[in-house]
This record gives structure tokens, sequence and C-alpha cells, in this order.
């Protein structure tokens, strides 16, 4: 990243920071409008040159032990505990959820990290032997390669969390592409991750829009591609990489009704469902849209839930009296 007042965010590679040479990408605040930094767009080369790297990393990587593959997780663990407060406040800065949201963002995202600390355990194949007459069975579990993640602006931190420790702990490369409205938390997790010595190139991150996104898709040493965010968008991804011959697992958005009864706790369920419909300003795939009451529920729960909105105060994430703050973009 440049030392200029506005930081230009460029590509982690090799373990170290490259600004490609597409077109800069102003990202604001949402709460505020100031600028933040710019992100730089990989082309189809950048990202070409950045899985060859990662590509290069795999060979030694794949053949070290597990049991030393996740002393780099531990080690990440605590580094994300001690920097989870800088790691909020970027989240909030850039996505526009509340201080309260981010941290508990990352708490999760951590518990990700310890979880992966799990894989020599959970790798383990089995062995049975007289399966039928004159057969044995043996199941390996093998890493397969670079495999690449293609992450959301809603969870900068958490998102790439639920992959990147696995990847590695198991033993492969990973390419993780950021949503470009919010580059500078996975730019932030890079160095810190830096910092527990993960051999260069095992941890890769390109940014870009759509021309990076498709280069991902179809390079073919990216063997596996795992993508979060709007249904459309997952239906794209899924069908061309899947074309390509790459494993897919793509989660799209959804919307999710709460039914009401009539003789539900009225108290618990509104706030249930403020809770629901305002955390992370409903940009969440688990948000409440849709509310269905039955019967005279309508009666009780309607006014109860527009007296909870009308208390809710909307503003900067960073200030304490936020209960909700801005969607991204308008």
């Amino acid at each position: 990243m440049s030392g200029d007042r506005v930081n230009t965010i460029g590509n982690f590679v090799n373990g170290t920071w490259q600004t490609p040479g597409g077109a800069l990408v102003e990202v604001k605040n949402p709460a505020t409008g100031e600028p933040l930094a710019r992100v730089a767009m990989s082309s189809a080369a950048d990202v070409a040159a950045a899985v060859a790297t990662a590509s290069q990393a795999f060979d030694g990587w794949r053949r070290t032990p597990a049991t030393e593959r996740v002393q780099y997780l531990f080690k990440l663990k605590m580094l994300l505990e001690e920097n989870l407060d800088e790691i909020a406040r970027t989240i909030t800065r850039e996505c526009g959820k509340t201080f309260t949201e981010a941290r508990a963002e990352m708490r999760r995202g951590i518990e990700n990290v310890e979880t992966a600390a799990g894989i020599p355990l959970m790798s383990l194949g089995y062995n049975a032997e007289d399966i039928a007459s004159g057969i044995d069975e043996m199941m390996i579990r093998q890493p397969i390669g670079v495999v690449a993640a293609i992450t959301p602006f809603n969870f900068p931190g958490m998102i790439p969390l639920w992959f990147l420790p696995y990847a590695i702990a198991c033993g492969n490369c990973f390419v993780v592409k950021p949503s470009e409205r919010v580059p500078m938390t996975m730019a932030l997790l890079a160095s810190i991750i830096a910092k527990t010595g993960l051999p260069p190139g095992v941890l890769t991150v390109v940014n870009g829009g759509k021309e990076a996104v498709d280069a991902l898709l179809d390079h073919p040493d990216v063997r596996a591609i795992s993508f979060v965010g709007s249904s459309p968008v997952a239906q794209y991804i899924y069908q061309r990489a899947s074309a390509n011959g790459k494993r897919v697992q793509c989660q799209g958005g959804a919307k999710n009704p709460i039914i009401i009864m009539p003789d539900a706790d009225m108290d618990m369920t509104v706030k249930m469902a403020a809770d629901s419909a305002f955390g992370c300003a409903g940009q969440r795939c688990l948000a409440a849209s849709i509310v269905i009451p039955i019967g005279e529920a309508r009666e009780t729960f309607t006014p109860r839930m527009l007296e909870t909105a009308a208390t809710r105060v909307v503003g900067n994430g960073l200030e304490t009296s936020t209960a909700m703050g801005p969607v991204i973009t308008s």
C-alpha cells in the first residue's frame, strides 16, 4: 500500500504488496462520505501472475505436515485477538455497520480459526479391511491445489475466515478476491497474517471487479471456488466455474419470513424481529425481511414494531449512540 494520504490498496502476492495497473476505485465511508482509500483493479494478467505464485508455493506447502501448518493458525488467533478493535473499526469505517456488530463479526471469524486448528484430527482418513472378499478399502484426504474465495461486502472480516483457515490448514494455497467496496479489511487481515510467518504464496489477495472474477473462474490452476453474495451472481459463478471443471460452492442471497402466531410472547417477538431486520442495516442473508402475523397477532405486533423502529438511532457506527449504521450504497 502506498504512503499517500489516501492509501492505494493493491494485491498481496508472494508475500509482498503489488499495485496492478488497472483503474482506481474510491472507497468511501458510507456514514460520512469520507474518502478512505483507493483500490486498484486487477486485470486477467494480474490474476494469472498471482495464481502462478500460489501454484509455485503449493508443492512445498502441501508437503508441510498438518501439525506444522496449524501452528500458523495458533499464531493468527492470537494476533486477531490483539488487533480485534482495529479490525472492527476498519470494518465499521468501510462497511457501515456498528462497532459492536463488527466486533461480533470478528469473534465469529476467530472461532473459525480455532476450529481449523483441529485439522490434524479432522482430516484423518480411514482403513477398512475385507469390505468384500479380497478387498480392502482406504480413504486419504489430500489438498487439491490453489483454491479461491470471492467474498462480499457485508462481512468483510468473517466471511474470508469461513474459508481461509480451513483451506491452508488442509494444505491448499488460498486466493481471495474481496468486494471492491470493502478492500481495507482484507488488506489489514493479510498484513496481520503475514506476521505469523506464513510462507509466501500460501495466501494471495487480488482486488478487482468482474474481469478479476472471470479470470479466477477460468484459470486452470484454480481448482475450487467458494462464493458468498447475491443469488444472480452465485448462479453465474457456479455455471461458469463448474463448466471449467472446478469444485464450486456458492451461497446466494435469501429472504427470511417470520410467522407470528396470536399466542406469541409479543415483547420477545418484537425485540427478536427488530434485531434480525435492522442488525447490520439488514444487509445480511439471515435478516428477517418478511413478517407474517397470523390473525390477532397483527393488531399487537404491527404497532409495537413501528414503535421499536422509530426508536432506532441511525448514524455513524463508531458512535456509541448508534443502533444501526447506514447501508453501504444508496
